[in-house]
């Protein structure tokens, strides 16, 4: 099916209409893929990438395979209707929004998987989920021909291996990271905050209090890796809402955990509070 939204958008659910629909586009393309439950993350991707390219495109897929058996992917927020209400007024070209059963048949069997990069952090606590990153992004790629894609600094394991899968297969893709959004209170924007109640809401502030914690000492001249991630656990610990999965300080391309800061720096961690994961990092100097 092929719609028109806002001033001339197309939307369509089927590969072969988004092929046809991209083929009458000229000039540089910029892709921003997504998972719906659109924020102001999302949106400040889709204003960067009109500023740098002639037309502008957004999948709207929540990937099942990037979730674990046991992982939210029923709970996933949706909301197609506001999100393209959210994008009308950004000047979209083409938006598709495939079933899961248009991107995996029955007897889909190919996966793309970036090894090494992927073993550590999120690879490790969510088995699975990046072989299902790759394949899928991989899929948009040849599905929307970019020129550029844009992804958030805030999933910054998924950047290092999206980076890595476009050298290693030279996809003639640039990927472009952007900024964290946050809200007044540092909490980093993210499609899963709306499951926290109120109670809960308060609390997620600790991920970036915890990451804070790590920067004041390295810009106090801290470099032992051992004690920047030591910060970070003890603001986390004050927490008893807060579960902690992990907390990192890693090189930034390897994702290999640090004993000392010689260059930079990617100071990352993961907690539940209470039912909902939640992400976030900085990224030093």
């Amino acid at each position: 099916m092929e719609t028109i939204f806002g001033e001339g958008a197309v939307l369509v659910d089927d590969l072969l209409l988004l092929r046809r629909a991209r083929s009458r586009l000229r000039g540089t393309f910029g892709l921003v893929p997504t998972m719906g439950a659109l924020h102001e993350g999302h949106l400040s991707l889709v204003r960067k990438a009109r500023t740098e390219c002639d037309h502008v495109g957004v999948s709207i897929f929540i990937n099942p395979t990037q979730f674990g058996p046991k992982e939210d992917f029923a709970r996933y927020p949706r909301d197609l209707k506001r999100d393209l209400q959210l994008l009308e007024p950004l000047g979209v070209d083409l938006v598709w929004t495939p079933a899961p059963e248009k991107v995996y048949d029955r007897e889909f069997q190919t996966w793309v998987t970036v090894e090494g990069i992927t073993a550590p952090l999120e690879g490790k606590m969510r088995p699975g989920h990046f072989r299902g990153v790759t394949t899928i992004v991989a899929k948009l790629f040849n599905a929307f021909t970019p020129a550029k894609a844009y992804f958030g600094q805030k999933d910054a394991q998924q950047v290092a291996v999206i980076r890595r899968m476009v050298k290693d297969l030279s996809f003639p893709v640039e990927i472009s990271v952007c900024p964290t959004v946050r809200e007044p209170d540092g909490l980093a924007m993210s499609s899963r905050n709306i499951r926290l109640d109120s109670r809960e809401r308060g609390v997620a502030t600790v991920l970036f209090r915890a990451l804070s914690a790590a920067k004041s000492l390295y810009l106090d001249g801290e470099r032992d890796a051992k004690r920047l991630r030591s910060a970070m656990l003890r603001v986390l610990d004050e927490e008893s809402l807060a579960q902690t999965d992990y907390v990192s300080a890693a090189d930034p391309d390897t994702m290999r955990e640090l004993d000392q800061v010689t260059d930079r720096v990617l100071l990352s961690l993961a907690a539940r509070i209470g039912k909902t994961r939640l992400i976030d990092n900085f990224l030093l100097p």
